[in-house]
């Protein structure tokens, strides 16, 4: 396996310079921002990162939301190009990135407001986070017994590395009973998402997913299904609705970044449809993949295409 580099406070370092100090705060304590971005080949030599400046908007608020953004140095855009940078140092025209904003080594106090503010890139290969079968025959699901925390107990706008502890709890506790992911209820009985991604489910022909003032992640994979959905003709419709509903639905799908755009067949042995695949999710499904691997030009502005020839540490890059 080829040496990781990771792009570390303004550097690329390889996999030994981008070690953690044993005191990082945010490895004790789980305070810090992070986002997952996918870049995919679009040609010989070519990637394109999908919704690069949208991705780097939600890391800024994320980081607002939790106050890392009072100690951190880079920009959005100086961030986007870091990005970039990654992809490029690791030869990747197609793969995943991580960036993560935390509070380094310093007090180790619960506050630690002194603590200095770094900022990491990893980008690596990755293929279907639910697997290519998944894609396409569906995946079974179920809904936990664990619920989506609310308003008033977390963030729920954020990606917030320590609130992930509910999901990767949902997440295992699936996977230990047979299932392939997990699907989250809030206080009031209320789908809410998946594990990590957000969902969508289809009734004689409308697509109905959970409204973005409910404690769900704002996902940028669900608001292009939404904007697609709608240039293609389908009426999306924002609303509660509880597992019933869900379990009577003639289709369910799951988006993230990801997970992309990923059926589920069935929900807590109940199939969903047909069992299988439907329609209008394997239409939606097409048209995202021909978006993100830049075929269809009127969603050109999602992209932001590089070449892996260009020279290393090339400065900051447009981010559209």
């Amino acid at each position: 396996m080829s040496e990781v580099r990771v792009w570390l406070n303004g550097r690329i370092v390889d996999s030994e310079g981008a070690r953690l100090h044993h005191l990082t705060h945010s490895f004790h304590y789980g305070l810090g921002a992070f986002e997952g971005v996918r870049a995919y080949e679009v040609g010989a030599g070519c990637g394109a990162v999908f919704r690069l400046r949208e991705h780097m908007t939600r890391l800024m608020n994320s980081c607002h939301l939790v106050t890392l953004d009072k100690g951190l140095q880079w920009s959005g855009d100086q961030l986007g190009a870091a990005c970039v940078e990654a992809l490029r140092a690791n030869h990747l025209a197609s793969g995943y990135l991580r960036p993560v904003v935390y509070l380094a080594h310093g007090a180790m106090g619960v506050g630690a407001a002194g603590n200095p503010v770094h900022a990491m890139i990893a980008a690596w290969k990755w293929g279907a986070y639910l697997g290519e079968d998944g894609l396409q025959h569906g995946i079974r699901a179920c809904i936990s017994s664990f619920q989506r925390p609310g308003h008033a107990t977390t963030l729920t706008k954020g990606k917030v590395t320590g609130q992930y502890v509910n999901s990767i709890l949902a997440k295992r506790e699936a996977l230990m009973n047979g299932y392939d992911e997990a699907i989250l209820l809030n206080e009031q009985g209320y789908i809410t998402e998946a594990s990590g991604e957000n969902l969508f489910m289809v009734q004689d022909g409308l697509l109905v997913t959970p409204p973005l003032g409910m404690n769900i992640l704002g996902g940028i994979t669900r608001a292009t299904i939404i904007e697609v959905a709608s240039d293609l003709g389908f009426t999306v419709v924002e609303r509660p609705f509880a597992r019933d509903e869900l379990y009577c639905a003639d289709e369910v799908f799951l988006t993230g970044t990801a997970a992309e755009v990923t059926p589920v067949r069935e929900v807590d042995g109940r199939k969903i449809g047909s069992g299988t695949r439907g329609a209008i999710t394997a239409e939606l499904q097409a048209v995202y993949f021909d978006i993100v691997y830049g075929r269809n030009p009127k969603y050109e502005r999602w992209l932001t295409r590089y070449e892996l020839a260009a020279s290393q540490g090339a400065g900051v890059v447009a981010v559209g």
